[in-house]
């Protein structure tokens, strides 16, 4: 027997288990679709997410620069969910498709918005408002290939992004002394859901 001060605690950790799990299969229906909408084959499309998410949490150092305050160097380190998964995503859409050229310009027109807005905050890194990628990736996608705009959508918007928030800012960021500096570090709904997952869905809403 339960009592009714101890049932409704329960109840309501239930509720918010429940609405925990329908929230992340509404985020995985969202991604299932959205990476379809850029040609991944439904098949591929499961390994892909999880490469993602358990990509988030592991970095691959690659060198490391002289830094300071506080840290001697700075590890320049990449991301494998948030940003090496992307790159190698936006490699395989960029050789696959025609549209070279139109991802090309798309990547370079993000790259340099979102490196003149982006800002470096001590102890956070490299700010970037939250929308303008996806917003700013879409719009250049539709205007450039309107027909085949998912695919330039998403390149512009991950390796855009990638480009003028991270690899434009390695020294400044640097200057902070941190002990890390992670490329795409910042996780997967920065570095992929936002930047080229919601980019590719507004311009699915958009057409």
């Amino acid at each position: 027997m339960i009592l009714l001060p101890a049932a409704v605690p329960l109840l309501l950790l239930l509720l918010v288990a429940l609405l925990v799990v329908f929230v992340v299969l509404v985020e995985l229906r969202i991604l299932s679709y959205a990476y379809r909408k850029i040609g991944i084959a439904p098949r591929h499309v499961f390994a892909i997410l999880v490469l993602t998410l358990l990509g988030s949490h592991v970095n691959i150092p690659l060198y490391s620069v002289p830094a300071g305050r506080a840290a001697r160097v700075t590890v320049v380190a990449v991301n494998v969910g948030g940003a090496l998964i992307p790159a190698l995503l936006s490699l395989y859409l960029f050789l696959r498709m025609p549209t070279r050229g139109r991802m090309v310009i798309g990547t370079a027109v993000v790259a340099v918005v979102v490196n003149q807005l982006a800002r470096v905050v001590p102890g956070v890194g490299v700010v970037v408002p939250m929308l303008l990628p996806p917003l700013l990736a879409a719009a250049v996608a539709l205007i450039l290939a309107f027909r085949r705009a998912p695919p330039v959508a998403y390149v512009a918007g991950t390796m855009g992004t990638r480009i003028g928030a991270d690899l434009l800012n390695l020294g400044r960021v640097a200057e902070m002394g941190a002990p890390m500096l992670s490329i795409g570090g910042a996780g997967t709904f920065d570095g992929v859901f936002l930047s080229g997952i919601v980019a590719v869905l507004l311009v699915g809403a958009a057409r």
